[in-house]
């Protein structure tokens, strides 16, 4: 039974229950806000480059849209780098991404080279969408402010 006891602590609960509760969701969390941060510094640094962008797609109410999502990119990479209200935050984001995707990197209505990286940028999106789902549905993990101790 030393393998056992190498890997269950005295509570017995094993290190890798420990890492998977606390470290590897905290970790993910860092992960999926790192895009995030970027998107929301590029809105600040690059107003009228980002409203240009969207202008391009056909998009209008540009300002309030293009404000709405510097304030859900800034308070969800918040919620999701503390943990707190992590759940209704990865949801909020889950949401706006996907309209961000089919709105901005719509590859099915474009050709040549600009197809394939609008192709790649969604397909990106849809897994930073899996993750937000995996934290909206199983919370931030022990590291977050507000977690649950046992």
């Amino acid at each position: 039974m030393a393998i056992s006891g190498a890997v269950h602590g005295k509570s017995g609960v094993s290190r890798l229950e420990r890492l998977s509760e606390g470290l590897l969701p905290f970790a993910a969390r860092l992960l999926i806000s790192a895009i995030f941060v970027q998107g929301a510094l590029g809105k600040i640094t690059g107003w009228s480059g980002q409203a240009e962008y969207m202008a391009s797609h056909g998009m209008r109410f540009i300002p309030p849209l293009l404000a709405a999502a510097l304030v859900i990119e800034v308070l969800g990479t918040v919620a999701l780098l503390t943990g707190y209200q992590a759940r209704a935050a990865a949801f909020a984001m889950f949401l706006y991404l996907g309209i961000v995707s089919v709105m901005l990197h719509n590859f099915w209505a474009l050709s040549g080279m600009s197809a394939g990286a609008n192709q790649t940028a969604f397909m990106k999106n849809l897994g930073i969408m899996g993750g937000l789902l995996l934290i909206s549905a199983f919370g931030p993990g022990r590291w977050a402010i507000g977690a649950r101790r046992s």
